[in-house]
């Protein structure tokens, strides 16, 4: 057996099949055409941080398995934020950047990152202990081989899984794991909206028809539009409308037009537009995937600043969509507590860290264990203010 990684110089380059036989149930978010669309659209510049770096794991040429991994100069588009680690490690002489990521850009999705060859998912923790045992030793391999030869720092501070599965957990005191919070929908089987509805307690189903109604009288109507067919002056609003969005945040719009052309061009990753019209004419937009089993919110942007129109285009139509197409689950993007009296209930995400430096390592190690005793007690929090009358809506069915 001679198990080695083998570095590759981007995703668009490797063979799109092979790629996503390794992808398990469709997740868009690691697919072939979702990354090399960011990179092929250049989205993943280096003057914002960004390299790729997929790593691929041969057994004498068998591929076992992938990471889509990223050389980071920052910490940008990554929404695990470590920034106060990189604050720490700067303050205390020790190089944060460049670190490892693995994960999908600008993407706060969880799914899998462990990509494992199909022959190997029968023993998927064997091989996922397998993976980051010699990521670790891949990892000091370069940098003990960088000090030595350039005298200079290491060359990565360490290693970042991001949104991992729960099943891709690692309990290997060395690992760093990190808990954050998101808020997901589940669709038990409701036979339309007003199904949904009546699942939920009164002061909330109450709101929910107040704020729909708010946003029909003002003439809003909506269509949803198959990525595939949007035509190109829907294509001109997304663009213009996430633009807009991120300037009016204060943040840099890293995506270009060309990336989001690819990925609604792309039938394998689902895209979806919600297209909001005032008088006919189409004023927001909001820009979703899917596969056969989830939808996922990622944009969106408005020309108008109308009241409950953000709630509309984004929570409820999504919703009527995946009761539509017998979708198990919504996600709508990370944070937003106001999602939970919109029918979204509080679902945890991992992140996993391994850091070179022991004494980095250690210090981060106490800071999270504190930070994740506080998280535990604030999803208590949130599950005790649950908008369902029966909480067995609050979990995916069986």
């Amino acid at each position: 057996m001679a198990i080695r990684w083998r570095l590759a110089h981007r995703i668009a380059d490797l063979d799109a099949g092979t790629w996503d036989a390794l992808v398990p149930d469709g997740n868009p978010f690691v697919r072939h055409a979702f990354l090399s669309a960011l990179e092929l659209g250049g989205s993943l510049r280096p003057e914002l941080g960004w390299r790729s770096r997929p790593l691929l794991l041969e057994d004498d040429g068998r591929l076992l398995a992938a990471l889509p991994a990223y050389e980071k100069q920052n910490s940008h588009g990554e929404f695990v934020f470590d920034w106060h680690w990189a604050e720490a490690s700067h303050r205390a002489g020790i190089p944060y950047y460049p670190k490892l990521l693995i994960g999908a850009p600008y993407s706060p999705v969880p799914g899998p990152r462990l990509l494992l060859a199909p022959e190997c998912r029968d023993d998927s923790a064997h091989y996922y202990n397998l993976i980051r045992e010699t990521l670790r030793a891949w990892i000091d391999r370069e940098t003990a081989t960088g000090n030595a030869k350039t005298r200079q720092p290491p060359r990565y501070s360490g290693v970042h899984i991001n949104f991992h599965l729960d099943t891709e957990r690692c309990h290997d005191q060395d690992w760093i794991e990190r808990l954050d919070w998101q808020y997901h929908w589940f669709n038990p089987g409701y036979r339309d909206f007003d199904d949904f509805l009546d699942t939920l307690v009164g002061k909330k189903r109450k709101n929910i028809r107040q704020e729909r109604d708010r946003v029909a009288r003002q003439g809003w109507t909506f269509r949803r539009v198959p990525g595939t067919k949007a035509t190109e002056a829907e294509r001109d609003l997304l663009y213009r409308c996430y633009v807009q969005t991120f300037l009016d945040k204060g943040n840099t719009p890293a995506l270009t037009r060309e990336t989001f052309s690819r990925w609604l061009a792309a039938p394998e990753l689902g895209a979806v537009l919600v297209v909001a019209e005032l008088e006919g004419i189409p004023r927001a937009m909001a820009f979703l995937f899917a596969n056969d089993q989830r939808l996922y919110g990622r944009y969106w942007g408005s020309e108008i600043d109308a009241p409950g129109l953000h709630f509309e285009t984004c929570y409820y139509q999504g919703i009527e969509h995946a009761i539509a197409h017998k979708l198990k689950v919504f996600e709508p993007g990370a944070q937003g507590e106001h999602k939970l009296a919109r029918g979204f209930v509080p679902v945890p995400t991992w992140s996993s860290h391994w850091l070179t430096h022991p004494g980095l390592r250690h210090a981060v190690a106490g800071h999270v264990a504190e930070e994740t005793k506080a998280q535990v007690e604030f999803g208590a929090v949130l599950r005790r203010h649950s908008p369902y009358r029966d909480h067995s809506a609050e979990a995916p069915p069986a």
